[in-house]
């Protein structure tokens, strides 16, 4: 595969687009988990491919419209559902949670209409579901690149506020912290990481990669930055691993990636288990 990275272009973009994403997805998937929602990654995956729909399907009864990319009609539908999540929360102060599943449902219905009317699956839907290694465009990387680097500035500007945020909301309302703009910036980035994320790993498998490598980490990590950074090699361990995996088995990298997440998942439970039945083992001895 190294002779065939250095060879071809579609494979550097794969690849190094998954790095970025085995970086910020496991990332953001942190302050998800914690913050317990982490279904809101499923709900903005449904809307991206809302918006995957809606461009192929613009792109096939409108002639003069042929190199319309995808990717960005899906970040367009990503954010604005990512910004209705938040104004539903506003609207059912003390359910919170139910402004999740409005918009999952929502997203999916318009979906089924949006494919039907393009007349079923084809072969470019059937790639932003399940990623593709020769899916992923030159342009496509610069802009995975872009929001990285936004990303990564974001959080380390304001990792105080999102920390505090994710543990107690009262309290960093009480210590001045506007939460209100701080959870609208966070849900936005999320959207964008998730939208940029389907050509690699799939609209349908992305929140597993924000998800799987946090409940790994958190089985392992004893304080918060520690679990931010196994997150994060767990992320790049399965991302890298799972587009190996993917080119030589000639599969979708979405699956390779999601099931050596669950790979690694297993083995750190299993690791856990073990290691606390030797030291109780330890104790009495």
């Amino acid at each position: 595969m190294i002779e065939s990275f250095l060879e071809y272009q579609f494979l550097q973009n794969a690849v190094i687009t998954g790095i970025l994403i085995g970086l910020v997805a496991p990332l953001l998937g942190v302050f998800i988990v914690v913050r317990r929602l982490s279904l809101i990654a499923d709900a903005l995956s449904h809307i991206t491919l809302t918006g995957i729909a809606a461009s192929l399907l613009i792109e096939k009864r409108v002639s003069s419209i042929n190199d319309l990319n995808p990717v960005y009609m899906g970040m367009v539908f990503s954010v604005g559902g990512a910004i209705l999540i938040e104004k539903l929360r506003k609207l059912y102060k003390h359910y919170e949670e139910l402004a999740i599943p409005i918009i999952l449902s929502g997203g999916i219905g318009v979906g089924v209409i949006l494919i039907s009317l393009a007349d079923g699956f084809n072969t470019d839907l059937f790639s932003y579901l399940f990623g593709s290694v020769t899916a992923v465009s030159r342009s496509s990387m610069w802009t995975v690149l872009l929001i990285t680097l936004v990303v990564l500035l974001i959080v380390i500007l304001f990792y105080k506020e999102l920390f505090v945020l994710s543990f107690d909301e009262e309290h960093a309302s009480v210590s001045g912290v506007n939460g209100r703009w701080i959870h609208l910036l966070f849900i936005v980035m999320v959207a964008l990481v998730i939208a940029s994320s389907m050509q690699v790993v799939g609209i349908l498998l992305v929140s597993a990669l924000m998800t799987l490598p946090v409940a790994a980490a958190l089985r392992l990590a004893s304080s918060f930055k520690q679990t931010i950074g196994l997150s994060i090699a767990f992320g790049e361990f399965s991302v890298i691993f799972g587009l190996i995996s993917s080119y030589h088995l000639s599969v979708p990298p979405g699956g390779t990636i999601v099931v050596i997440a669950i790979l690694v998942l297993i083995m750190t439970i299993i690791y856990k288990k073990v290691s606390s039945e030797l030291n109780v083992k330890g104790e009495i001895v």
